[in-house]
């Protein structure tokens, strides 16, 4: 894929194969369901999603789909034994492209992301 400005997430999944695409929405779904009124956005070129700040990333890529944010121990502690068969980094979480997307384990991610953005104390404007 080459870079592009996109300008919102039905652009970015456009650029991508259809299984992608498909992969994405559930994804998106998933968060919307869980998250209430989550806000939609670009940030770095990929989907971003902010819930009191910012809440968790995905992107597209040939053999995985990542879903990301600068994971804090507490949440790679919570989700270390069920993360043990992804390639996993402090950062991002890749779910192979040729198996089923683990979508309950994606559902308690957000869950437990959500936790830690209302939990967070708030900034300072």
């Amino acid at each position: 894929m080459a870079k592009t400005d996109f300008k919102n997430m039905n652009e970015y999944h456009a650029t991508q194969p259809k299984e992608a695409q498909e992969r994405m929405q559930a994804i998106r779904d998933v968060i919307h369901e869980v998250v209430p009124g989550v806000e939609e956005t670009i940030s770095y070129q990929i989907p971003c999603f902010k819930y009191l700040g910012y809440l968790i990333y995905y992107s597209a890529h040939t053999r995985h789909i990542s879903l990301s944010y600068p994971y804090t121990p507490q949440f790679l502690a919570a989700f270390a034994t069920e993360l043990r068969e992804y390639k996993v980094s402090r950062s991002a979480i890749q779910f192979p492209a040729d198996r089923p997307l683990p979508l309950d384990l994606i559902r308690r991610i957000i869950l437990f992301r959500k936790a830690e953005n209302e939990a967070a104390p708030k900034k300072k404007k």
